[in-house]
């Protein structure tokens, strides 16, 4: 089964980070990569742009609405993502905890639902 992770941490308290600092913890995101790749569980994993960056669109009555910027009332943002291939969701949990990212954030675990995928 396929699951995503999904990564939350607060921005602006990111940005407080300092630059030594900050390579370390990236330096920790790519071991952690390296871990599930060398355990065959790995797919795909991609940061998104800051949050500041995005748009939120919503149809209200047929009209489309858009709003820059996040639109959730949150501190913490959606920052990134794995996506892994597990047996179930206590292997997904396990390999979650392992994430150097759930010591700074959020992590969300979520199955994928298995619909028809693209031939491309």
């Amino acid at each position: 089964m396929r699951y995503v992770l999904m990564l939350y941490a607060d921005d602006k308290a990111g940005e407080a980070i300092a630059p030594d600092l900050m390579e370390a913890f990236m330096g920790q995101m790519y071991a952690y990569r390296e871990a599930l790749i060398k355990a065959g569980v790995f797919i795909e994993t991609n940061p998104l742009a800051r949050a500041d960056t995005a748009c939120c669109l919503r149809l209200e009555n047929g009209e489309v609405k858009v709003h820059d910027g996040p639109y959730a009332e949150t501190r913490e943002q959606l920052g990134g993502y794995f996506l892994i291939s597990v047996r179930n969701m206590d292997e997904a949990r396990t390999w979650a905890a392992r994430c150097p990212a759930a010591t700074w954030g959020t992590i969300e675990i979520r199955q994928l639902v298995e619909t028809c995928r693209s031939s491309t």
